[in-house]
């Protein structure tokens, strides 16, 4: 972060507001009425945790801690949760005070004991809506009865191809308040929460007269007001609570409101004596005079509420902006299983949560720029609103705690996160096959994923990989089991990952490994033991169950996986594995065009083995069919979602076609046919509901012949998942069914609308699910974007428009018109450095004479032939 720390401190320090005034964010969706009440926006860095806003300005979701926080406000009673407040006084001395939220959702007014909202008992603005374009949110109260109205700006700097700048625990939070009166007025905005360090909402008591859940893990905690040369407020600490707990660190609510018309004041405590005296004393103390009065108490509570004010005047038709920066720092992650400590990378930059305050306050503009530069870029793209806002607000589960950095940088997931725990441990290959947001975004991160999966997943005796990796990281300690899926998946990532980056010395550290992998479906009871090309043995994969013969989800990510092999081995100069991979990839698709595809799509040849010594060992996991010769579980002749995700991997790496591109074509086809559910409060579904009523959408294997579905199908055939819905669009996508893509993927956002589902979180096994987010592959779809690094070949679709690309070290923006034959190209680079020997778009390129190298700021127009 250091780049971003401006040359003149004091300019630094004043220009966030300053250029807040004067400058709007980007607006890409907007919420209100109905479609504010399920919206939480995580707001923090990745891998640091995070504290969600919600649609009428609810702080909500507390996980700061190293664990999932969904519902978690931080306190014992709902009434607690982190919460602003404003005051305003007119000449007249008339005075009206609001928490700085909108109206309760219908569906948190009722409970045992009356809402269960979140301050629930504060007078609230009349009307709220929301305006997205993540990571910048902006909640706009209204009330006639207010002499104010006001905005609730909050954003965490993002900022692609810069994890680090990312990855900063920090949520700012500014509130713009406007004088719609004709006089002057008095007003002040105030901060308050309670020191919940200690408490993640994982340990829990109950209340034996109601059976309430109250968090439990706060002791001796501690509120301390700072003052520093630039940065006012609250710093939060715990006594008495384990050193070592992953609980234990540091939180600070500050404001850099320092100046002479402004004044600060504070509260480090409020009234101990129990039924919620600490919150009136809290409102009476704000609500008198908007000064907060500081009070000592003999019995402190063990997480005592503090909260800071700001004070200043507002002339008619006056807008003031003021800014708090919410900053943590929890240093002691734990591994899956929640006992070893393997840390947080983001604590290794900050000695505590007042550090992170004073060091991203002075980095800040440049941090807001950048992120604002990107957005802008992204939004004034030439992609459908849709297609922005699937990829754009599903990059929020890199910043929830679905994801997070060891201590020693290395990136790390959970399959999604449940209300306090994370979902499905390991890095789960078969599921993150499917994501794409953090390779073309965060380009270093994925590499840290491969050489995780590779020096660490990859047992050398047998090449067997296992789709899940231990923690603390340990040589073959990882869970001895292979998915099918996943492991051919790896080979692919790893392709895509070296063609972005170009790094060669990443490429010859994991080549071996990638033979080993490969090498492994060749094994004896193995996934193709006859070496045919074709995957006949018991796969594992992301359904959690094993498939007994060829099939076209397994088959497509092997063909995939042959031809990327074949492409390093070239590369590497290893020409009899590079022939040995082509021969079985020619074999393979042509067995598979011509035995698996029907004339509609690509089936499942049902082939059974005669026992479980048939098996090679780590391929039967034994989530699946317990009869062997008669397995249950299986897809047979039906027509799965995403069958065809290897091939989209194949184009995003640009490998080409895998198979028979007119099959390719008319299995997509049908599935929009055949998966397609107009109306799922028709359709039977016997697992669980991710689509109900009458909302659409793509089920994930139909049975157009409804006598050849087996008796017992596949283990979720007739659920709904985004992440293979956003797969079956990039597919049409790339086959030009333009309007079929596009309406999967409004059939999908329709469904997280902000009334009946968070838009910033598509769960699948969990909240904030990976796999939604190949989202971003339709963005990679629509404008033909390739990177190839090691040719320095610039792939850019010939269709006339404008298209934000990045290769997740560098991004921009590419113009592309058409001038009779020849398509005109003009690249500019907005960050990173991108070397370009090779121009081509659909149908043409031209090389250059010489390398040209473009740097941040720099453009170039080049001319591309068209045949």
């Amino acid at each position: 972060m250091k780049k971003y720390i401006a040359v003149l401190l004091w300019s630094a320090l004043l220009a966030p507001v300053a250029e807040a005034q004067k400058t709007s964010w980007p607006v890409l969706k907007h919420y209100e009425k109905e479609a504010t009440d399920r919206i939480a926006m995580p707001v923090g860095g990745i891998g640091t945790g995070n504290i969600s806003i919600g649609g009428n300005g609810q702080w909500k979701d507390v996980e700061m801690m190293n664990k999932p926080g969904i519902g978690f406000y931080g306190s014992t009673t709902p009434k607690q949760a982190p919460l602003f407040m404003v005051y305003t006084e007119d000449p007249d001395g008339k005075k009206a005070s609001r928490a700085l939220v909108g109206p309760i959702p219908p569906y948190e007014y009722a409970g045992s004991e009356g809402s269960t909202a979140p301050n629930h008992g504060f007078p609230r603005f009349a009307t709220a809506s929301f305006d997205a374009a993540y990571p910048f949110a902006v909640v706009n109260l209204e009330d006639p009865e207010m002499p104010v109205s006001a905005k609730v700006r909050v954003f965490n700097p993002f900022i692609p191809a810069d994890a680090d700048a990312s990855g900063i625990p920090v949520a700012v939070i500014r509130y713009a308040l406007t004088n719609k009166s004709s006089k002057p007025l008095i007003v002040a905005v105030a901060g308050s929460l309670d020191n919940f360090i200690g408490m993640d909402g994982f340990k829990v008591g109950f209340n034996s007269f109601n059976r309430a859940i109250i968090p439990q893990g706060a002791k001796d905690n501690r509120n301390t007001f700072r003052k520093t040369d630039h940065l006012t407020g609250i710093y939060m600490t715990s006594d008495s609570v384990d050193k070592d707990a992953s609980t234990w660190g540091t939180i600070a609510l500050t404001t850099s409101e320092m100046d002479k018309d402004y004044r600060v004041s504070y509260r480090t405590a409020f009234n101990p004596k129990g039924w919620n005296a600490n919150m009136n004393d809290m409102w009476m103390d704000f609500a008198d005079d908007g000064i907060f009065k500081d009070i000592t108490f003999d019995e402190p509570e063990d997480s005592p509420r503090a909260g800071l004010a700001v004070k200043l005047s507002l002339a008619p038709n006056e807008t003031k902006e003021v800014q708090f920066l919410l900053t943590w720092h929890f240093p002691n992650r734990k591994d899956w299983d929640d006992k070893q400590t393997v840390g947080n990378y983001y604590t290794t930059r900050y000695t505590d949560a007042w550090d992170v305050a004073e060091k991203t306050l002075t980095a800040l503009p440049e941090l807001e720029r950048k992120t604002l530069e990107f957005v802008t870029l992204f939004l004034q793209s030439d992609y459908p609103d849709v297609v922005k806002e699937a990829a754009l607000f599903n990059t929020s589960t890199l910043r929830s705690q679905t994801a997070f950095r060891t201590r020693d940088g290395n990136f790390f997931g959970w399959e999604g996160a449940f209300a306090s725990t994370g979902s499905c441990y390991g890095n789960c290959t078969h599921v993150w096959n499917y994501e794409h947001a953090t390779p073309f975004l965060f380009g270093e991160l994925a590499k840290k994923m491969r050489e995780v999966e590779y020096t660490y997943g990859l047992w050398d005796d047998t090449g067997l990989m296992s789709f899940r990796v231990s923690l603390p990281l340990e040589k073959n300690k990882s869970w001895k089991a292979a998915a099918a899926d996943g492991q051919m998946g790896t080979v692919m990532k790893v392709y895509r990952e070296w063609q972005l980056s170009g790094d060669d010395a990443f490429l010859k550290k994991v080549y071996p490994g990638v033979k080993k992998a490969l090498a492994f479906a060749w094994i004896k009871g193995g996934w193709d033991a006859d070496k045919d090309g074709v995957m006949e043995g018991c796969q594992h994969n992301t359904m959690d169950i094993e498939y007994y013969g060829p099939n076209p989800e397994i088959e497509f990510w092997y063909l995939g996986a042959l031809k990327a092999a074949a492409a390093m081995a070239n590369y590497m100069k290893d020409k009899e594995f590079e022939a040995t991979c082509k021969q079985l990839f020619v074999r393979g698709s042509q067995w598979t065009d011509a035995h698996l595809f029907n004339g509609e799509f690509y089936i499942h040849q049902i082939q059974p083995v005669a026992s479980k010594e048939a098996i090679a060992p780590g391929l039967l996991i034994g989530m699946g069919s317990k009869d062997l010769k008669d397995p249950d579980f299986q897809i047979g002749e039906g027509c799965l979602v995403d069958q065809l995700v290897g091939q989209n991997m194949a184009h995003i790496c640009d490998l080409g076609y895998l198979v028979n591109p007119e099959h390719v074509k008319k299995t997509l086809q049908s599935i929009r046919r055949y998966n397609y559910v107009k109306t799922f409060g028709d359709h039977f579904n016997n697992m669980r509901s991710y689509a109900l009523g009458n909302e659409a959408g793509l089920m994930l294997t139909a049975y157009p012949d409804p006598s050849k579905r087996p008796a017992i199908p596949l283990s979720y055939w007739s659920e709904a998942w985004t992440g293979l819905e956003y797969t079956a669009a990039t597919g049409m996508l790339y086959e030009g069914m333009r309007e079929e893509a596009l309406s999967t993927i409004t059939d999908v956002r329709d469904r997280f609308n902000g009334v009946k589902r968070n838009p910033f979180n598509e769960e699948e096994c969990g909240n904030h699910y990976a796999r939604a987010m190949a989202s971003w592959s339709a963005v990679v779809a629509l404008s033909g974007f390739h990177y190839s690094a090691p040719a320095a070949k610039f792939t850019i679709t010939s269709t006339p428009g404008n298209y934000f690309w990045s290769n997740g070290y560098s991004w921009g923006m590419a113009h592309v018109t058409n001038e009779g034959a020849t398509a005109k190209v003009a690249i500019e680079v907005h960050h990173g450095t991108l070397k370009l020997k090779t121009i081509a778009t659909k149908g043409a390129e031209t090389g250059l004479k010489k390398m040209v190298v473009l740097g941040e700021g720099g453009s170039q127009t080049f001319s591309v032939g068209q045949k």
